[in-house]
């Protein structure tokens, strides 16, 4: 796998869902890092988005009313036990030009509810399956890495939703087709994440295929970014069924693929939500709400996801424990 500055170099661009950037990376011409991107959205005004470890975050003042929510424990530690994964999905989470500064839209976040709390965001950095069972043993407080409310996790986990969630079929440039729904992935070989809702909703549509008499999916795993961009590029996937916010940094900063289809990451029944996760009944989940409708409300929230080219996924408010993705759909 190349090293983690590789991704930082390809960090040329922020998108939203629905809008289109104009990019220029400004690099530091000593060691050819990109510190900096200039994103322009489509009214012409630009903004530059700094990759750096130096990230002068968005803050926001305590909230002595909701930081004495906080369970007692947490509030005598004095630090938010923040857990996600890095390095694989900019703009969610990913290294700074260090590559060992964890920075993103999801950190921000984090670090907007740690303040309300009036306590100090300490991110731990691991692979996707040990966020659950490092929330189950209690070793982490919350989990926030693009994580969506689902009917099953409801049974283990809290949540308190702060994105919207849709997914995105990524293609190699020019591929010719596109994808809205089950039958346009019958016969095709997709690449998807082990563990995810993505994979849930891939095998499900090749179950429905299948029985329909079409041709099931062939589904390809794969953890690393580097890797299935590899497998696009030479032609070995189809397509690659992920975070839209992820395949749309990726479509802008390298031009190289394209999206040929989103959908919910909800499926078909429900909006997916993306949320701060925390095990269930710990006696965190509704400080984090409150806090969250607090960034939400003084707009600290809305500079975040403008800082990282994610306004279109904005939420109007933090939900608890909405309705998530049916099992059904799974």
């Amino acid at each position: 796998m190349p090293p983690r500055r590789s991704l930082v170099r390809t960090a040329a661009a922020l998108l939203g869902l629905a809008t289109a950037f104009s990019l220029t990376a400004c690099g530091n011409s000593a060691d050819d890092t990109t510190g900096t991107v200039a994103a322009k959205g489509a009214g012409g005004s630009g903004s530059k988005i700094n990759l750096g470890p130096d990230q002068n975050r968005v803050t926001t003042p305590k909230v002595d009313s909701i930081a004495a929510l906080v369970p007692e424990a947490i509030r005598k530690r004095g630090t938010l036990e923040i857990v996600g994964t890095t390095g694989t999905a900019p703009p969610l989470g990913f290294y700074a030009t260090d590559d060992k500064t964890v920075i993103g839209v999801e950190p921000d976040i984090a670090s907007l509810i740690a303040n309300v709390l009036g306590l100090k965001p300490h991110y731990n950095t691991v692979d996707w399956a040990n966020i659950f069972v490092g929330l189950d043993s209690g070793k982490y407080d919350a989990g926030l890495s693009n994580i969506t409310v689902t009917e099953e996790r409801k049974e283990k986990y809290d949540f308190a939703t702060y994105r919207l969630d849709n997914l995105a079929f990524e293609a190699k440039k020019g591929a010719g087709w596109k994808v809205s729904k089950p039958a346009d992935v019958a016969g095709r070989t997709i690449g998807v994440g082990s563990g995810t809702n993505q994979e849930k909703l891939l095998v499900t549509w090749s179950e429905q295929n299948v029985k329909k008499g079409l041709k099931p999916t062939d589904i390809k795993y794969y953890q690393n970014a580097t890797d299935y961009y590899l497998a696009l590029g030479s032609g070995r996937l189809d397509a690659y069924l992920g975070p839209n916010p992820t395949a749309a940094y990726h479509v802008a900063s390298v031009g190289q693929t394209e999206i040929i289809g989103t959908y919910s990451g909800g499926g078909a029944d429900v909006q997916g939500e993306i949320a701060a996760t925390t095990k269930k009944d710990n006696g965190l989940i509704k400080s984090i709400q409150e806090a969250l409708n607090t960034v939400i409300k003084n707009g600290t929230y809305q500079k975040v996801l403008d800082r990282w080219g994610l306004a279109n996924e904005a939420v109007s408010s933090s939900e608890l424990n909405p309705k998530g993705l049916p099992k059904t759909n799974q």
